[in-house]
C-alpha cells in the first residue's frame, strides 16, 4: 500500500487530494508542521532536507510533490486525471502543472515566511511586498485561462491538482483579488470538491 508522509499546510495536501480523486487505498504517517518533527534525523532519512511530502511504495521512495503526482498517475491509475500525449489538450496539461511550481510557488513561499513562519520583528516587509506583486502577475494569466472553462484545460485533471492547491493557497492568503473572477469561481469549485475537502481539512 502507498504510504504518505505528510504534514498539515504543505504541498503534502496535493497528494491527499489526488489519493481521494483516483480512489487509492494509502496509509498517512502524520508529523507536525514543525522542525522538531521534520528535522528530525528520522524524516531525514527520508528526505534529506527534511521536507514533505515524501511517498513510499514498496521499495520506491519518492519526494517532490509534482514527481509524487505523476509517479502515481503513471504506476497506479495508468494515466488518470492526464490527458493523451496526442490529446490537443496536452500541452496546456503540461504547460500548467510545471507553472504551479515555476511561476506560482516561489512567491508564495516568500509570503508565507515573512507572515507565518517568521516573528514580526524578523520579516522582511520589502520582499514581502515585491513577492505579492509578483504573485499578482502569476495568477493573471492563470484566471484570463479560466474564463471559458470550468478547470485548466476544460475538464478536471492532475494540472488541477498542482496549480489549483496553490490557487486556494494564494487565496487564503489574502492574494487572489477580487477582480480576477474566474480565478475566485474556480477556487470556490475546487474547495467544494469532497476529496480536496479530506485533504484540506486534514491535520
Amino acid at each position: 500500500m502507498l504510504k504518505l508522509h505528510f504534514a498539515p499546510n504543505s504541498r503534502a495536501g496535493r497528494i491527499v487530494w489526488l489519493l481521494e480523486e483516483l480512489n487509492l487505498p494509502y496509509e498517512i504517517n502524520k508529523m507536525d508542521f514543525h522542525p522538531k518533527a521534520l528535522k528530525s534525523d528520522e524524516h531525514r532519512s527520508r528526505h534529506p532536507l527534511g521536507r514533505v511530502p515524501v511517498l513510499d511504495d514498496g521499495d520506491v521512495r519518492l519526494f517532490e510533490s509534482g514527481a509524487i503526482v505523476e509517479y502515481i498517475l503513471d504506476r497506479h491509475k495508468n494515466g488518470g486525471l492526464k490527458p493523451d500525449p496526442q490529446s490537443p489538450d496536452f500541452p496546456d496539461y503540461l504547460q500548467w502543472f510545471h507553472y504551479c511550481e515555476g511561476m506560482v510557488m516561489p512567491p508564495i513561499n516568500i509570503i508565507v515566511v515573512n507572515t507565518i513562519l517568521l516573528p514580526p520583528d524578523r520579516q522582511d516587509q520589502t520582499a514581502l511586498g515585491q513577492a505579492q506583486r509578483l504573485l499578482a502577475k502569476a495568477l493573471g494569466p492563470i484566471n484570463a485561462a479560466l474564463a471559458s472553462k470550468d478547470y485548466l484545460i476544460g475538464s478536471f485533471s492532475a494540472a488541477d491538482i498542482m496549480l489549483g492547491h496553490a490557487c486556494f493557497m494564494s487565496n487564503r492568503l489574502g492574494c487572489v483579488s477580487d477582480d480576477m473572477h474566474y480565478l475566485k469561481a474556480y477556487v470556490e469549485k475546487i474547495a467544494n470538491r469532497s476529496a480536496f475537502k479530506t485533504a484540506i481539512n486534514m491535520q
